[in-house]
């Protein structure tokens, strides 16, 4: 699983020009998932995510996670973070999970997320053409590969 992970002071995804899901505070996550992904790496991610310490603390030092800071999580699917442009301009997207495995893996994530938070989180639709708004605060973007972990 590859997770681009924004800070930010709000976030929102329309999807056919109406609002379907906003967050303040948080994090604005787009989550690519890939056919040798599974449960460890679901509960590997979803632990990092909640506990990233990139939220600044009384002194602006970037010393408190999402859990601490109390924020959002607005996740949204994204299959192009597995592109390969490695031959031609025309990405592969062959590494990225067909909708009958990245979906439940998706909701998954979803309920990993939801029960670390102790609250619902936000997201968009699978597959659906979304327009994603957000105002990076920081700005401070990480990116995560759950098969680089070690």
């Amino acid at each position: 699983m590859i997770a681009v992970i924004q800070r930010v002071s709000e976030s929102s995804v329309k999807i056919n020009g109406k609002i379907k899901s906003e967050i303040g505070q948080g994090l604005m996550v787009l989550l690519g998932i890939e056919d040798a992904d599974g449960q460890e790496d679901i509960e590997w991610l979803s632990h990092k995510i909640v506990n990233l310490r990139i939220f600044p603390d009384e002194d602006g030092v970037m010393n408190k996670s999402l859990l601490d800071c109390e924020g959002d999580i607005l996740l949204i699917s994204q299959f192009t973070l597995h592109a390969s442009t490695k031959k031609g301009n025309r990405p592969s997207y062959i590494k990225a999970a067909k909708p009958d495995i990245a979906i439940p893996l998706y909701e998954k994530v979803i309920a990993a997320l939801t029960s670390l938070l102790g609250k619902p989180i936000q997201t968009g639709e699978f597959g659906a053409d979304m327009k994603v708004s957000l105002i990076n605060d920081g700005p401070v973007t990480i990116q995560i590969d759950t098969k680089n972990r070690v």
